[in-house]
């Protein structure tokens, strides 16, 4: 495939200018394709192949260039799409006191029907020693602020809480089981939180709630 003299391979393909006809052999490649996508001869020759795929790189690399003169960065470049996102969406508005209990009230629902359904009767429930453990998820930090009663979003990564704290915010957790109830049984409740939203509550249950709920 023979090109025309003035499409250089030698010139500096990030330059904004080109000579007068540059590309003119690639352009005319591109359009030939284009015309019969599904028709267009390809040569047996490897090395013609390979030139004609340079060739169309080089020009779609002269072609964001000549975009990014005038626009700045590609538009197309994900970098770019996420900025204009970024700053064309609003900012979402705060929630009211009344949104954030709302949220964390379904929460606690949600919470609490978990760590029941995990609360059945094990060898261990005689000692209180059963263990439990409730993954879940909150993408609103505030709203997990408030499910706690921490007066804020989480600032720490574990933490334990009294068993009375815990049962202020989450109310009396219980499970039945034949001709027995089974009580949270720790003194306190682990919590552990994540930036990503993710958390975990744990601790043991059994027969007989403690009758000291500052710790074990």
């Amino acid at each position: 495939m023979k090109r025309a003299a003035d499409d250089s391979d030698d010139a500096p393909e990030t330059s904004t200018k080109r000579p007068r006809g540059a590309h003119t052999t690639t352009k005319a490649l591109l359009k030939s394709i284009l015309a019969n996508p599904k028709g267009y001869p390809i040569s047996a020759n490897e090395d013609v192949v390979r030139k004609s795929l340079v060739d169309l790189a080089k020009y779609a690399q002269w072609l964001e260039t000549q975009v990014a003169a005038v626009d700045g960065p590609v538009a197309g470049s994900s970098a770019t799409a996420a900025k204009k996102k970024s700053a064309a969406a609003p900012a979402p508005a705060a929630k009211t006191k009344a949104q954030l209990e709302a949220d964390a009230e379904k929460l606690r629902r949600a919470v609490v029907s978990g760590i029941k359904k995990q609360m059945s009767w094990k060898p261990s429930c005689k000692t209180g020693s059963a263990k439990w453990l409730y993954d879940g998820i909150c993408p609103d930090p505030e709203v997990f602020g408030v499910l706690l009663g921490l007066g804020g979003p989480p600032t720490f990564k574990q933490k334990k809480v009294p068993l009375e704290d815990f049962e202020k915010c989450m109310g009396e957790i219980t499970g039945s089981v034949r001709y027995d109830t089974l009580f949270i049984t720790s003194g306190h409740v682990n919590v552990r939180w994540s930036d990503t939203g993710e958390f975990k509550i744990s601790g043991t249950y059994g027969k007989y709630k403690p009758m000291n709920t500052s710790g074990y």
